[in-house]
């Protein structure tokens, strides 16, 4: 008799949910993957963070994958190796253009654009002991760390540092690697560019004592005419080693799906990403700009179908013109 009830129960709650629950899980993927950066950047433990998040919540295998970063992230999810990815302004655009060092003369328009996350900014440190504390006394053939090899740091701080007129010798590594070299004396400085706080100078903090260098107005207002950032303040609570707001540049960071994802799959992933900031505060601080108001920040990639009726239903306003097949 129980088993009846039960079973009746269950038919009753298919028939009424039946056809609509269905047809909104058609196509959608067993599992998925988040392409992020490396361990010891923002982006691995922010990507892992949603990826979790998201599979939680929506009842599929999904967690994010350590990559090269921006770069190869745009070539993951145009190819589809990669159902989602995070990238940045700069490369997403030149990854459109088909420059995208990874596949040179590819157009790598079938990544769309699925949420805002955060600014990255660009902050170089240096352990106290060096006595560097400003760009101009970064000596003539230092050693400095941009992090893994294309990406947004490898890709844009070495020209804006030699924009500045500083010689160096260009390292490369995944950014808790270049934080343990540059720990053993193996490197003289490690420029970021990665949402704050960065995980590997966190640990850095703990570990010795570090400067946090920041741009004079001056060198702000080159690299600002020079490249496509916007100006920053890395705010004094950031870091336990600043005492004020450190001058910075800055560059948008966007969640990326494979265009041909399902429109219904792509509209519940951000349903769950933008709903609740509180959560995604708690996975990394930096999330506090992975808001609803911050849909304007694209103005470079085709956004998926499924992110753009999200967005339009709360507040934005993506014209046909800028919706992938629209």
């Amino acid at each position: 008799m129980k088993r009846t009830l039960v079973a009746g129960a269950v038919l009753a709650l298919s028939v009424a949910a039946g056809p609509a629950a269905a047809q909104d899980r058609a196509g959608w993927p067993d599992s998925f993957t988040v392409g992020t950066a490396s361990q010891g950047g923002t982006y691995f433990a922010y990507g892992s963070g949603w990826a979790n998040l998201v599979a939680d919540e929506l009842g599929i295998s999904g967690g994010g994958e350590v990559t090269g970063g921006p770069m190869q992230n745009m070539a993951l999810v145009h190819t589809g190796e990669a159902a989602f990815g995070m990238t940045t302004m700069g490369p997403a655009a030149e990854s459109l253009a088909g420059t995208n060092p990874i596949a040179p003369g590819l157009q790598m328009t079938n990544a769309c654009a699925m949420f805002p996350m955060y600014q990255t900014p660009f902050s170089i440190t240096a352990l106290s002991s060096s006595g560097i504390t400003s760009v101009s006394e970064i000596p003539a053939g230092a050693k400095i760390g941009y992090g893994p090899a294309g990406s947004t740091s490898d890709t844009y701080f070495p020209r804006m540092l030699e924009t500045l007129g500083v010689d160096f010798e260009r390292r490369n590594g995944g950014w808790s690697d270049l934080g343990g070299q540059l720990q053993d004396g193996l490197l003289d400085v490690i420029a970021f560019a990665a949402g704050v706080p960065v995980p590997a100078v966190s640990q850095l903090e703990v570990q010795t004592d570090v400067n946090i260098i920041e741009f004079t107005e001056e060198e702000q207002a080159k690299i600002l005419e020079a490249f496509p950032v916007s100006p920053f303040e890395i705010a004094a609570d950031t870091y336990t080693t600043l005492t004020a707001p450190a001058r910075s540049v800055s560059m948008w960071n966007f969640a990326i799906a494979n265009c041909d994802l399902p429109e219904s799959f792509v509209y519940a992933v951000v349903d769950v990403v933008m709903s609740d900031n509180e959560r995604m505060v708690s996975i990394h601080r930096a999330a506090r700009s992975t808001v609803p108001a911050n849909w304007d920040k694209n103005g470079v990639m085709m956004w998926h179908p499924g992110a753009a009726k999200w967005f339009n239903e709360n507040g934005a306003s993506i014209g046909a013109d800028m919706i992938h097949g629209g």
